[in-house]
């Protein structure tokens, strides 16, 4: 069975098919599902589904392209939805200068509030980190307890390699399929079978051969295929030990 870490089937890009898509992945092998929410509409969204489908779980967090929308009144709410019993991580959360270079101390200072609402909680944190890896790397150090994934890295091998020595896992994306990937694919080769998870970013991110098209869980078989191409193991080892590796993530052992 496969386990997509990262799908946001609360998009918009969903409206139309949302749950006949859900209904089916069972069928598609895909066992279980982590959505992560962006803002607290989405946070909320991400819940509902996994209120819903017993294979879905939610991830709450401020996204830090949607720090506009950020007030105490709504983080209150976030801390609360955070201890849903579905909730299994606080995310998606971090940094994005991609995006907004404007405002990097208020990113940080999300950031930071977000990763202690999860310590305190005893919950891991789902990463957003684009063009911010210094800051990023930085901020994380600075929590030596603290543990989760980064979503869909971009970072380098070295940052990588820091990264699991402090016990982090890394996410790995549809675009580890395409032909420019070769950072990706360096950081791929040095990073523990162990330590991998395999995500959508549904509806983005979609690999090869469909990039282009709207992405959703069954589509991770082509990750698995590079993953094992890269790392010289058959497609079934991987499936069976990223599945493993996402329960251990988010505490989902027994299920």
């Amino acid at each position: 069975m496969i386990f997509d870490t990262h799908a946001h089937y609360d998009s918009g890009a969903f409206n139309a098919d949302r749950f006949q898509i859900l209904d089916g992945m069972p069928e598609k092998n895909v066992g279980l599902i982590v959505d992560p929410g962006c803002d607290l509409e989405s946070s909320r969204a991400a819940i509902a589904l996994a209120e819903k489908y017993d294979y879905v779980y939610a991830a709450v967090g401020w996204h830090p392209e949607d720090i506009d929308k950020f007030s105490e009144e709504a983080f209150s709410e976030l801390k609360r939805l955070a201890q849903h019993p579905k909730c299994v991580a606080v995310g998606e959360i971090g940094l994005d200068y991609y995006w907004d270079s404007e405002h990097k101390d208020e990113q940080k200072a999300i950031f930071r509030r977000q990763i202690e609402l999860a310590l305190e909680l005893n919950k891991p944190i789902i990463v957003h980190d684009r063009e911010a890896h210094g800051d990023s790397l930085e901020i994380v150090r600075g929590y030596p307890e603290l543990r989760g994934v980064f979503h869909c890295y971009s970072g380098s091998p070295e940052m990588a390699a820091e990264l699991l020595k402090r016990g982090w896992y890394l996410g790995f994306d549809g675009p580890i399929t395409y032909k420019n990937a070769r950072r990706a694919i360096e950081v791929l080769e040095i990073c523990p079978v162990e330590r991998i998870v395999i995500e959508t970013d549904s509806p983005y991110l979609t690999p090869v051969p469909n990039r282009g098209k709207r992405n959703d869980s069954s589509q991770l078989c082509h990750v698995i295929e590079k993953i094992a191409e890269v790392k010289g193991m058959s497609t079934g080892e991987v499936e069976r030990i990223t599945f493993e590796n996402g329960k251990k993530l988010y505490g989902l052992e027994g299920k």
